[in-house]
């Protein structure tokens, strides 16, 4: 892993709270050359953990409380869960010239952090566009992440787009006040594939074919699709008979689908006109075509 940036002085570092996203954070920041001299959580037996392995990997950190992790700090991340962020920067007595971070892609920024701020702390989010449910798969995915930083000033987003680059992570820049948005937008990516999943797995239950059976048939159909995105963008990757102009069939999948229900229906119907989009973006298809397509996914229930 690259070495953190000499811009940075080597910033002393604590993070207030030890769960899933610190202990995949923490040592990966540590790793790459960062001081990471404190750890406070909750649960001391929590924050000893992530002090063993930071320093079984050559640190020197050590376990404390909220307030000594923040006072021993230039940088202090914010690593607990998103309704905790502004009461936790709230109850710390803070020094100008900190950085106050949060790790959320949820939270905004300049509510959250107020309190730290109007103190002359700089102010940021830091959120690493990974899922960390399970902290070893995290960790071994993170480099290559992307991830989205908003900062209180330029010098201090530098310094997090230059810890970013030490790390492998691509970086996302966020205007203030948009996190609601941008945690939206990468919901559709993460667990809104499961939603999608699920509907399918209700579609084929009807069918006699079990979760397990539907998820070996489909999930190597989805790896395919993402990886098809990858190399020829979205409108390219698509396949199927929308994208084959074959009103026909989807004709006769909107008449199926809304036998076993109108949600199932309207489910594939939204689906279907936001790939129509995706269609005429492609090229491939002409107008006459489009418009079939269209009235096929348009017809009533009934």
């Amino acid at each position: 892993m690259n070495a953190a940036p000499e811009s940075s002085a080597r910033p002393r570092m604590a993070f207030i709270g030890a769960g899933r996203i610190a202990r995949v954070i923490a040592p990966a920041l540590q790793a790459a050359g960062c001081n990471i001299v404190a750890v406070a959580s909750r649960t001391t037996a929590s924050a000893q953990a992530l002090v063993d392995t930071l320093n079984a990997a050559g640190g020197s950190a050590g376990v404390r409380d909220a307030q000594a992790a923040c006072e021993a700090a230039d940088w202090v991340w914010l690593s607990v869960v998103d309704d905790a962020i502004a009461p936790t920067a709230a109850s710390l007595r803070w020094r100008a010239g900190q950085a106050a971070l949060h790790l959320s892609g949820a939270t905004d920024v300049a509510s959250a952090l107020q309190v730290p701020a109007a103190q002359g702390v700089r102010v940021a989010g830091f959120h690493p566009l990974q899922i960390f449910s399970d902290p070893r798969l995290a960790a071994q995915r993170l480099r290559g992440s992307s991830v989205a930083i908003e900062a209180s000033d330029d010098a201090l987003r530098a310094e997090l787009e230059a810890l970013a680059a030490a790390l492998g992570l691509p970086v996302l820049r966020l205007p203030p006040g948009q996190r609601a948005l941008y945690h939206a937008g990468a919901a559709y990516a993460a667990s809104y594939l499961l939603a999608m999943l699920d509907e399918a797995a209700s579609v084929w239950r009807t069918l006699g074919i079990d979760e397990a059976a539907t998820l070996r048939a489909l999930l190597p159909l989805a790896h395919l699709t993402l990886d098809a995105a990858a190399e020829r963008s979205l409108a390219g990757a698509q396949a199927g008979p929308i994208a084959r102009g074959d009103a026909a069939v989807v004709r006769r999948q909107v008449q199926a689908l809304t036998g076993l229900g109108p949600d199932h229906a309207a489910f594939y119907r939204e689906l279907g006109r936001r790939q129509l989009t995706l269609a005429r973006r492609a090229g491939q298809l002409d107008e006459a075509a489009l418009q079939r397509l269209s009235r096929a996914l348009g017809e009533d229930d009934a």
